[in-house]
């Protein structure tokens, strides 16, 4: 899963020209239905993209604490802003269509730390069912003996 994720972000931040390019009226006319619905004006493209930065590396995160081991998980911390400064590079060595930015890293370095972080919280969560669990049976085997 986390190939095919990694695979679908160097897709979309590696295509030769902007994912959003020709599409400008569409995206105005996404952000006047969220302004009527009631975000604050000041949420306008830069924030939606900035937005969209971020949620692209939650997953990304998420999966790479997952196939870490427990111990090791913070790697995280170091591989996903990495894959973000990275890609920014060859976008702006590679890819004169598209801009290589500073806070296109921000935002994906918090989309991974939010990922990481559900993913650290998932598996303190299944630790403890689990620890949970075997203490049960080892009660119902001591009661039972």
């Amino acid at each position: 899963m986390l190939i095919a994720y990694v695979l679908v972000v160097l897709l979309a931040t590696m295509w030769p020209t902007p994912l959003d390019q020709g599409y400008q009226a569409s995206i105005q006319k996404f952000l006047e239905v969220l302004h009527r619905t009631g975000v604050p004006e000041w949420f306008g493209y830069s924030k939606l993209e900035f937005s969209a930065n971020v949620l692209m590396f939650v997953p990304l995160g998420f999966l790479v604490v997952m196939i870490l081991p427990t111990k090791v998980w913070w790697l995280a911390l170091i591989v996903c802003p990495a894959l973000s400064v990275a890609i920014e590079l060859s976008q702006a060595v590679f890819l004169s269509a598209r801009f290589a930015t500073v806070l296109d890293v921000i935002a994906n370095s918090i989309g991974a730390i939010v990922g990481g972080f559900f993913a650290v919280v998932l598996r303190a969560v299944v630790h403890q069912r689990d620890e949970k669990m075997i203490a049960r049976t080892l009660w119902e085997r001591g009661v039972r003996s």
